[in-house]
């Protein structure tokens, strides 16, 4: 079986990462994983692109640690593809299927309302998964869900409390939800790590999709 993270950051692009990307990279083969999906928070979460830059300038940063990752990854035998973490008041939403020309093409997405973003996410051929959706901390007001505007739901999150994980399944199942995991590494120390895994090699990040979509996949959850 292929063991693919699905959520996790590098320091090039998340504020609040520690682990450059060729560290998260070689953190991940020597884990025996077969890939990860670089999803560093979105230029409207806790990024490290200054917000009085230009909007492709912006991008660049963004993209940076997917880019450096899959550098190494190149060289490594680690596949690496690209997501981001979209935010909305202590909400956060893994956004899968994009590259970053579409997101030089639609500076517009800034502008836009948690449900006018799903929608177009979804026009544009994208896949939504809510992270950790009944994450609490202290600076996180209220839960919001949006269970008619994902595709998915992060059951199992490495770095949340078991109540949490327990709820978004109870949450995802009853919505009928696809369920994913990951792993929300930012440090490349985590003892924890889950994930998907598959048969099949996932060729690029539609593939993934498709794969998430066709339920043939199991959800791993393991200490290292």
């Amino acid at each position: 079986m292929n063991k693919y993270e699905t959520h996790c950051h590098t320091a090039e692009a998340s504020a609040c990462a520690s682990a450059p990307a060729e560290q998260q990279v070689k953190f991940y083969k020597e884990r025996g994983f077969k890939g990860i999906i670089v999803t560093d928070h979105f230029l409207n979460g806790n990024t490290t692109a200054p917000s009085g830059l230009k909007w492709e300038e912006r991008v660049n940063i963004l993209c940076s640690g997917y880019e450096n990752a899959k550098k190494a990854g190149d060289k490594i035998g680690l596949d690496v593809f690209f997501g981001w973490e979209y935010g909305y008041l202590g909400a956060d939403f893994l956004t899968y299927g994009f590259d970053k020309q579409w997101l030089i093409a639609h500076p517009e997405v800034m502008d836009m309302r948690p449900n006018e973003y799903f929608d177009f996410v979804h026009s544009e051929g994208g896949f939504i998964s809510h992270a950790h959706p009944f994450r609490e901390d202290w600076y996180i007001d209220h839960i919001h869900l949006f269970p008619r505007k994902c595709d998915g739901c992060e059951v199992i999150n490495s770095c949340r409390k078991p109540i949490e994980n327990e709820m978004a399944k109870l949450y995802a199942d009853k919505y009928g939800l696809i369920n994913t995991a990951g792993s929300d590494n930012h440090h490349a120390n985590q003892a924890r790590l889950s994930g998907i895994e598959t048969s099949e090699t996932i060729r690029d990040i539609q593939h993934f999709i498709e794969v998430l979509r066709s339920g043939n996949y199991n959800i791993f959850d393991e200490n290292y």
